[in-house]
């Protein structure tokens, strides 16, 4: 049985939906024309990165981008019609051959082992055509998505897109129903568009899907309890259901507790173009909010001779223990956080922020099939007891007023180490960002 015809009892009570809203959208349409806004988003990122297992190979790129977002309202009538479109512009600051690879410019190879430098500029553009009758909306072209299977990248310097359809329906107060198809990629440093890839596959088109299709629900009416289940199948690679629950429970005006859990399962399909897959992951975090402090401790585990597998470049990897470098997500992993986060508004500076946290993982690689099509890379005879830890420092401002107002300057910090038997599968790292994000309202 196919994942598309298990779809099919989601798309049919999305449809369903429809009559019951009597009213007519006429009655709420904003107009194309008044209804439309046009957002600039300006994010100029630095990234250096020491790949130290390597004889300290200094990645390091810096570069400017901006995105500009034109969303229009709806025409009147039962069904309105608007236009969403955007364009990208990518700018190389700086970022020679010998230092190229941080993932926010484009990448050249100059030859097997060296990448060549970055283009000095590279852009895109796209629009989707939308409908809307009552409180159901369609969208076909191309998207930015956001949900637990299937989110485009947002950490680099410009967004990741994807082509394809999206079908929302908002008919009941406090639930989200979607789904959608898409079959083509357009990934955060680059310029054109290609098939959907994972982050552990080879990116070759024998190992790339022709689609990935998803449905999903998400749930946040009830006060402080957020809730979501979605499932999705990448074609001929693998079906990936997902489930969450967050609840926050306030103790007094000052003390919160925030409860937690994120659960995937992957097993392979169709023509299991990167071999077996059958993977259960799960995190769980507990928090305890004091004032402007807070303290998260989470648990992770990945229970399957492969790793959790997540689209590639994107952001669909709800877990705890995903982290600035590492994910923690290795085949059979165990791994824990410790978080503290605190607001400087305590001390009379409101829009900064900070975050240091401590992660650590430990595995065992031998059990990984070394002949796996797309795993096998993580197998490794020394990697009985194979551990990686990682500390993380988040820092950012956001002006609170004046010219600047809503400027934001981000310095994230990240050094992750492994012992000799998981060095065989990732690197010992140094990384270092700055973020300057400047969003702008035009209309």
């Amino acid at each position: 049985m196919s994942l598309a015809f298990r779809f099919t009892p989601l798309f049919v009570a999305l449809a369903a939906t429809i009559p019951h809203a009597a009213q007519a959208d006429d009655e709420k349409a904003d107009g194309f024309i008044e209804g439309s806004s046009l957002n600039l988003h300006f994010r100029n990122a630095y990234f250096n990165r020491n790949q130290l297992n390597q004889g300290v190979r200094d990645n390091r790129e810096w570069g400017q981008g901006a995105v500009a977002r034109f969303e229009s309202g709806y025409t009147p009538g039962v069904i309105g019609f608007g236009v969403d479109a955007h364009a990208m512009l990518g700018l190389k600051l700086d970022g020679g051959g010998g230092h190229a690879g941080t993932s926010i410019l484009p990448t050249h190879q100059k030859n097997e082992d060296e990448l060549g430098a970055a283009p000095h500029s590279f852009s895109t553009a796209g629009a989707a055509v939308k409908l809307k009758g009552f409180d159901t909306e369609l969208k076909a072209g191309d998207l930015l998505l956001t949900n637990p299977v299937i989110a485009g990248g947002e950490t680099r310097m410009l967004p990741q897109t994807f082509r394809g359809v999206a079908l929302t329906n908002t008919s009941v107060e406090g639930l989200l129903l979607e789904g959608g198809q898409v079959s083509f990629t357009k990934p955060y440093n680059q310029s054109g568009h290609r098939r959907i890839d994972t982050y552990y596959s080879q990116q070759t088109d024998d190992q790339r899907s022709k689609h990935l299709s998803w449905a999903g629900a998400a749930w946040n009416g009830t006060e402080n309890i957020t809730a979501n289940l979605y499932a999705a199948e990448l074609k001929d690679i693998w079906n990936q259901y997902y489930a969450d629950f967050d609840y926050t429970y306030a103790v007094n005006d000052l003390v919160s507790l925030n409860p937690g859990v994120h659960f995937y399962h992957t097993q392979d399909t169709g023509q299991s173009k990167l071999g077996k897959i059958d993977n259960n992951t799960y995190s769980l975090h507990f928090t305890v909010a004091a004032g402007h402090h807070s303290v998260t401790a989470a648990y992770q585990r990945v229970n399957g001779n492969t790793p959790f597998d997540y689209i590639n470049l994107g952001d669909s990897i709800y877990l705890d223990n995903s982290r600035m470098y590492s994910d923690f997500n290795g085949p059979n992993e165990r791994s824990w956080k410790l978080q503290y986060d605190y607001d400087f508004a305590g001390l009379g500076i409101p829009g900064l922020t900070s975050s240091l946290s401590y992660s650590r993982g430990k595995l065992d690689l031998t059990k990984a099939d070394p002949n796996s099509v797309g795993y096998g890379h993580w197998y490794s005879e020394d990697g009985k007891d194979a551990r990686h830890w990682e500390r993380d420092l988040d820092v950012k401002y956001v002006f609170q007023e004046g010219q600047f107002k809503d400027l934001s300057v981000l310095l994230r910090y990240a050094s992750h180490r492994g012992s000799q038997g998981y060095s065989a599968v990732d690197n010992d790292n140094d990384e270092l960002r700055v973020i300057v994000d400047y969003p702008l309202n035009v209309f």
